[in-house]
């Protein structure tokens, strides 16, 4: 996000941006909502497409267009998340962004499951002054974190800039973007920045994670890197010599084929 990080790519430059995020492909989905999605979704596979919030552009006719229904945000607050992704990871002309991409939909499912609600986490106080290496000690939920955090891109673009987030121009979006980032913005004794993490990793996994947890609309952040996604086997490869590029596959293809 932040155009002079020396630790990041800088926005010029898309091949690098995917080169760096590329470890985040193959192991993303920590928690979420598969569990509950995998018969639903075997069985409704065929069914329409679920219409897309207002707003947003309506899901394509596509049996792998699937999961893209809000399950957490409501209506503002996913429109927010949307703007927000596509300044992390924007459409440019290497491939789409994270909004058409449906990062915001991953975002929107991941907080609405077992990740969002830290059901795997200790979560009882005292709650202490934890050192950065530890990741995140807050006492918030992470969708608590999320909806404020969404909730407070606006309150501030409102003060500073007098209109909503998604009305600013994209430079005046990565101000207050980057203002959230450098920890400028007053959250309610949370670290803006810790908000701003959480959001930026989230975009990225729901570029690169399988289509069944809502993002890598048409598996097109796979294709962009060459990932084969979800193979069952590879053994016709095995042998071969140079680079195999496959076709790649998400779960959804297993639990129709």
């Amino acid at each position: 996000m932040a155009k002079d990080g020396a630790d990041r790519p800088q926005d010029e430059s898309r091949r690098r941006f995917l080169k760096y995020t590329g470890t985040a492909v193959g192991g993303l989905v920590v928690g979420g909502v598969v569990g509950g999605l995998i018969g639903s979704q075997a069985k409704n596979a065929k069914e329409e497409p679920a219409p897309s919030p207002s707003g947003s552009a309506p899901a394509a006719s596509n049996e792998r267009d699937y999961n893209q229904a809000l399950m957490f945000f409501n209506q503002e607050q996913f429109q927010t998340a949307e703007a927000a992704a596509e300044r992390i990871f924007p459409t440019d002309d290497l491939g789409p962004g994270a909004k058409d991409l449906g990062a915001a939909f991953f975002i929107d499912h991941q907080m609405a499951g077992m990740y969002g609600t830290n059901a795997r986490d200790y979560m009882t106080p005292p709650f202490q002054t934890a050192e950065a290496y530890q990741g995140y000690q807050l006492a918030f939920k992470r969708q608590e974190l999320m909806a404020l955090g969404l909730d407070a891109l606006d309150e501030y673009s409102q003060d500073k800039h007098q209109s909503a987030f998604v009305k600013l121009s994209e430079d005046l979006q990565d101000e207050v973007l980057s203002a959230f980032e450098a920890n400028e913005v007053e959250l309610k004794g949370i670290p803006a920045a810790t908000f701003f993490t959480m959001l930026r990793n989230l975009t990225i996994e729901g570029v690169y994670a399988d289509p069944l947890y809502g993002g890598n609309k048409n598996m097109t952040g796979w294709k962009m890197k060459s990932y084969p996604g979800n193979q069952m086997s590879y053994y016709d490869a095995i042998e071969k010599d140079g680079l195999v590029k496959y076709e790649p596959q998400s779960l959804h293809d297993h639990l129709t084929s």
